[in-house]
């Protein structure tokens, strides 16, 4: 038979593969509901004590309108650097709403300084441990006691101010340009009055920031307007003093004209060169040929002269006229010789012209370059006379422009001027109170309903966390699911939880008390569940143990052989002779002989063999306490008295040592048919029963099943731990009765 450790964790998380009990968790919170309403109870009461105590706190509001849009009658934004229309204008003035400059003054203005709330000489003093450790300790830096009044002040207001921002709230409304501004403190009049004198310094500071910019401005522009005054009477003295010295009176007309001129000779110029070229190139041609007059004459531009064509005419005539007479007459007739003369006089004629003709080519092309040279004269004349124009011009006109900037430059000033006196009459403030701050009915904290409602749930919460803390390092064996599932061992039975009187133990007869029926119950049907266990064994000796001293398992074999004694002859012996108690249960006296004797030798059987005659059980007490009792346990002579008994009882049950105290139990177990574990309910830790089983286990022993001692059945019942366990293991009466006969009937058989 194995054994498997389970961890105390497993009574709370279930594997993977389970199910999650959640009537295990309902049943832990219904085990330590009391203590958690009682842990809630105490928690609520202490917080209430506590809200209660603490000073109630006011909280004013107001709702403040800032404008981007300034309603002034001129926009001067420019001078005073500031751009209304952006999203950076309301926070920054969301920033000075919160800055310590407007602070200070609404703390100055409501002098704020000497109020109790306020004051730090006036608050209660409280445990300076710092200053303790400077005091005791020499090289901490000490704090600085030869400060002047005045240096004392201005560090009594520093703190002022600075206590009064924290209590200070600012806060946007989402795509508005409304603000709320929220303060805290211990009277509601003084909340409501700091609010609202906020809202008027921040106004006022904003209006006097303008006014000092406007007179800033003002002052600055005096004294600009009265340098450009300055430069503008200079440049125009300099353009008047250089107009008088050059003489000029219209300079763009006169330019003009020069213009028109020198386009004029530019044009001649360029006629009189294409006229020099030509000249030029008939001039040399003509010089080249003038020898040959010949050549002169077929020359084009000699040819088509108009009085060269009317001589060459006559001419060719004139040889004409003597070709024709040459067939007529001969050479000195009259008339060939007058035509001849004719001829002659013509050809000189054409000569003369010809020569007449290159003269005036001659002078034609000097002439030509004459009028060339005059013009080219003509026109650099000109273009130096239209250069020295324009270099006044400019001049004049830079002159101009420098009046016109300083002009331009003083009117803007002057204009800014006459606006910023404008504004400076005329200032609107940026912002407005939309609701004033009203003294405030109901104090804002401590919310002493949500707190102790909220102490109440967490306390709620925490008890259930605790109780199943403590559920998860409280390993003891309390119910069925423990015993079959942590253990894994079965279940025999259970007895309740007696109420009998502190430092008292069960009465002897306990369990033939009529109106102790369900102690009775509880005993019968442990032994119906053993006797079913082994009906087809014979078990006749039944030793019962447990894991340490005082779980019960004396009174388990009491009352069980008292429940066996009904139906069957029972012997009962005491094998824990180290501390013995079933002696003093049954009241014999000290010196009665018992198992230590028997198995010693000094006394026999018979000898130490007492009869309840109530109950009708036989009893063996532990005896005379002995040194070595385990060396008599484990003497063969203590085998032969088991031996010998079991031919004259039907059942022998034995009560034997703790296991987790000495290794007795195992000796008597060996010799044992059957066994039963006790274990106190919710009390011994699961690790060492865990261990007692495993000892047991190891050694080769039948362990028949758990008894769980000592069971609370009023709060299992309330808990739903044994629901159905009565029906299961016979704790109806009328079952018990039936299992009873059948067990009867089969002990008969056998």
């Amino acid at each position: 038979m194995s054994l498997t450790v389970l961890d105390s964790r497993d009574k709370i998380e279930p594997s993977e593969n389970e199910v999650v009990d959640l009537q295990y968790y309902i049943r832990v919170i219904q085990r330590f509901k009391w203590r958690i309403i009682s842990l809630a109870i105490v928690i609520t009461l202490l917080t209430a004590v506590i809200v209660f105590s603490i000073t109630p706190q006011y909280k004013a509001t107001a709702t403040l309108l800032i404008q981007a849009e300034q309603a002034n009658t001129v926009s001067i934004e420019e001078v005073y650097g500031i751009d209304s229309g952006r999203k950076e204008y309301l926070f920054t003035q969301f920033e000075i709403l919160k800055s310590k400059e407007i602070a200070r003054r609404v703390v100055e203005k409501l002098n704020i300084i000497n109020h109790p709330e306020f004051d730090p000489d006036k608050q209660p003093k409280q445990f300076n441990l710092s200053g303790k450790l400077r005091e005791l300790l020499p090289f901490f830096p000490q704090k600085l006691d030869n400060l002047s009044a005045q240096q004392k002040l201005s560090i009594k207001k520093r703190q002022v101010v600075g206590e009064f921002v924290s209590r200070l709230t600012i806060s946007p409304i989402g795509k508005t340009q409304l603000v709320t501004i929220s303060f805290v403190s211990t009277s509601s009049a003084l909340s409501a009055e700091v609010v609202n004198v906020l809202a008027e310094v921040y106004i006022e500071s904003h209006l006097e920031a303008k006014l000092n910019m406007t007179a800033k401005a003002s002052s600055w522009l005096n004294d600009r307007l009265n340098i450009l005054k300055v430069k503008l009477d200079l440049s125009e003295s300099t353009l008047q003093a250089y107009q008088n010295k050059e003489q000029l009176v219209d300079i763009d007309g006169i330019k003009g004209l020069e213009a028109k001129e020198l386009q004029d000779l530019t044009r001649q110029l360029s006629v009189a060169k294409q006229r020099l070229k030509q000249s030029e190139q008939l001039y040399s041609l003509v010089q080249s040929k003038r020898n040959d007059i010949g050549l002169l004459i077929a020359l084009p531009e000699v040819l088509n002269h108009q009085l060269i064509q009317n001589v060459n005419e006559a001419a060719q005539i004139a040889r004409t006229k003597v070709s024709e007479l040459q067939g007529i007459y001969g050479p000195k007739h009259p008339i060939m010789i007058a035509a001849q003369y004719e001829l002659r006089s013509v050809n000189e004629n054409l000569n003369n012209q010809v020569k007449v003709l290159l003269s005036g080519i001659g002078n034609e092309y000097e002439s030509a370059k004459a009028n060339k040279i005059s013009l080219v004269k003509a026109v650099n004349d000109k273009r130096q006379y239209f250069r020295e124009l324009s270099s006044l011009d400019r001049k004049q006109k830079e002159l101009k422009r420098e009046v016109e900037s300083n002009q331009q430059l003083y009117n803007a000033f002057f204009r800014r001027l006459k606006e910023t006196k404008e504004v400076g009459e005329f200032q609107s403030a940026n912002a407005r109170l939309v609701d004033s701050a009203l003294p405030p009915l109901l104090p804002s904290s401590p919310k002493k309903k949500i707190i102790i409602g909220l102490a109440f749930v967490v306390s709620i919460g925490l008890g259930i966390i605790l109780a199943f803390l403590f559920e998860l390092l409280n390993d003891g064996i309390r119910s069925v699911d423990d015993v079959e599932n942590r253990l894994k061992q079965r279940m025999l039975g259970l007895l309740p939880l007696q109420k009998i009187a502190r430092k008292k133990g069960l009465p002897l007869r306990h369990f033939f008390d009529t109106k102790e029926h369900a102690f009775a119950e509880s005993i019968r049907t442990l032994r119906t569940s053993l006797l079913l266990l082994n009906i087809d064994n014979e078990a006749k000796v039944i030793s019962v143990t447990s894991s340490i001293p005082g779980e019960g398992k004396t009174t388990v074999s009491i009352n069980l052989s008292f429940a066996l004694a009904q139906i069957e002859k029972v012997l009962l012996i005491d094998a824990d002779m180290r501390r013995p108690s079933i002696a003093k249960t049954f009241g014999f006296p000290a010196y009665q002989p018992g198992l230590s004797n028997i198995i010693s030798g000094t006394h026999t059987l018979a000898e130490c063999l007492i009869c309840d005659e109530e109950s009708g059980i036989d009893v063996i007490s532990a005896g005379s306490l002995p040194p070595n009792p385990q060396e008599l346990l484990a003497s063969s002579v203590f085998n032969d008295l088991i031996e010998s008994v079991k031919h004259k009882y039907d059942r022998i049950v034995i009560d034997t040592p703790p296991t987790q105290a000495v290794s007795d139990a195992v000796l008597v177990s060996k010799l044992s048919d059957s066994l039963i574990y006790v274990v106190k309910a919710d009390s011994t830790r699961e690790k060492m029963i865990k261990a007692g089983l495993s000892r047991l286990v190891q050694a080769g022993v039948r362990i028949d099943g758990i008894v769980l001692n000592q069971v609370d059945l009023k709060a299992a019942a309330k808990y739903g731990e044994y629901t159905g366990y009565y029906d299961q293991y016979g704790y109806n009466s009328q079952t018990t009765l039936n299992v009873e006969e059948k067990v009867d009937k089969a002990t008969n058989n056998t």
